[in-house]
């Protein structure tokens, strides 16, 4: 599966409607509920709000809404689009303000669908897509000796979300790579002649 690493927006306009779509990465049913109540308190002056997200490193939570357009023209079609592209952790809204032009219900999918399309384009050639890797927490101390080698071993390794704490020893925290942490361990076992074994 892939994932979103940042929002971003879309604007199109058809037959007068405008159909703002917004992505925004999200990893929890509470946080989309949330972040759903302020799109709509946000765009209060808008026709409908509709959404679809995927939760979940599989894709397994999911959820839509037509918000007001006629049942199974607005959500499904944008949630089809994000299933399509083997997207999760992410919501996608797309608000609409209608032009006065009534769009049938093929021209509300289409409408639908193209907008979430095309912000999901807009994230890909963003670079804001990439593909999940499962990562798992690391933390140890180690001597102030050592901290010059462990920096360049965090860089080859590709740790990220590194914290650093200063005191009698240098506490590290981070992730990394899960199907590398064993590897990692051991060469902390080995360039510290075994002292630092905790991670």
């Amino acid at each position: 599966m892939k994932i979103l690493s940042d929002y971003t927006s879309f604007e199109i306009t058809i037959k007068n409607s405008r159909f703002l779509a917004e992505l925004f990465p999200c990893e929890k049913q509470d946080e989309a509920r949330a972040l759903l109540k302020s799109q709509k308190t946000k765009y209060f002056d808008s026709t409908h709000v509709v959404h679809a997200f995927m939760l979940g490193l599989k894709g397994e939570i999911m959820g839509m809404s037509d918000d007001g357009e006629p049942s199974g023209t607005a959500g499904r079609p944008v949630l089809d689009v994000v299933k399509g592209r083997g997207c999760t952790n992410l919501v996608l809204t797309v608000t609409r303000w209608f032009g006065g032009t009534l769009l049938g219900t093929g021209g509300l999918v289409k409408a639908y669908g193209d907008a979430a399309k095309a912000v999901l384009d807009r994230a890909e050639e963003q670079g804001l897509i990439s593909e999940y890797v499962e990562k798992s927490a690391f933390k140890f101390d180690c001597d102030y000796g050592l901290h010059k080698t462990v920096k360049k071993l965090l860089e080859e390794f590709e740790a990220s979300d590194i914290t650093e704490d200063f005191s009698d020893k240098v506490t590290i925290s981070g992730k990394i790579r899960s199907e590398r942490k064993e590897a990692f361990a051991e060469t902390l076992k080995n360039i510290s002649a075994g002292k630092i074994t905790e991670i």
